[in-house]
Order: structure tokens, then C-alpha cells, then sequence
């Protein structure tokens, strides 16, 4: 089974850039598209981007376009979520999901996505 663990969150100054990593072991992750993930204090949960298994295809909510872009490296099992002129209100703990799926098309944010990480605190603050 599927188990991804993201690392690479911390403490980041407003207009700063940060990666987070999501490193899977257990199969192999270029079946599986990628999804990110962020939950803020008091919120819902909500989709940030979402990557197709060969990482030609992805998804990006408005809040993250322009900003955030989702490059992966199947050959490490890992995918990344580079995130760019990061605001506070980008502070949440960020997850990602895998999808097994059989098109390259990146699936919805509401999909059943059956992997998820443990999350990785965001905090943008000066």
C-alpha cells in the first residue's frame, strides 16, 4: 500500500519560497496522481493543486496560480510542491494525497483520494 510523507514545512517570511516535499514508499507513485492539500486554523480543508501522473497535466486553485507550481520526479517516488511569494494566509498544514488512476488527467479535488500524508506546517509571518 501507498504511504507518502511530506516534509519540508517550517517558518517562512511573507514573499518567501518554500518546497514541500511528499516522498512515497510502498509502490510506485508515476501510477498515481498527486494532489496538494491545506488545512488552516478554523477552516476547511481545501485543494491547492493537483498533478497528473506523468506531471504533464495539473490543476492549480486560484490561490495558487502564479504562485505555486507542482513538479514531480517519479524516478525518487517524490513530488514537490513549490510554493512562491508565499502570503499569510498561505500558513496551514499542507498534505498530499496520491489517486491511482489510468489517464494522465489530473481527477478532482473531491475525488477519494486513498493515500494521504501526515501534513507539514506552513507558517508565513515576519
Amino acid at each position: 500500500q501507498l504511504q507518502l510523507v511530506e516534509s519540508g514545512g517550517g517558518l517562512v517570511q511573507p514573499g518567501g519560497p518554500l518546497r514541500l516535499s511528499c516522498a512515497a514508499s510502498g509502490d510506485t507513485l508515476r501510477h498515481y496522481a498527486i494532489s496538494w492539500f491545506r488545512q488552516a486554523p478554523g477552516k476547511e480543508r481545501e485543494g491547492v493543486s493537483c498533478v497528473s501522473k506523468s506531471g504533464d497535466n495539473t490543476v492549480y486553485a486560484d490561490s495558487a496560480k502564479g504562485r505555486f507550481t507542482v513538479p514531480r520526479d517519479n524516478a525518487k517516488n517524490t513530488a514537490y510542491l513549490q510554493m512562491n511569494s508565499l502570503k499569510p494566509e498561505d500558513t496551514a498544514i499542507y498534505y498530499c494525497a496520491a489517486l491511482l488512476v489510468f489517464n494522465d488527467y489530473p481527477p478532482p479535488f473531491h475525488d477519494a483520494f486513498g493515500s494521504w500524508g501526515q501534513g507539514t506546517q506552513v507558517t508565513v509571518s515576519s
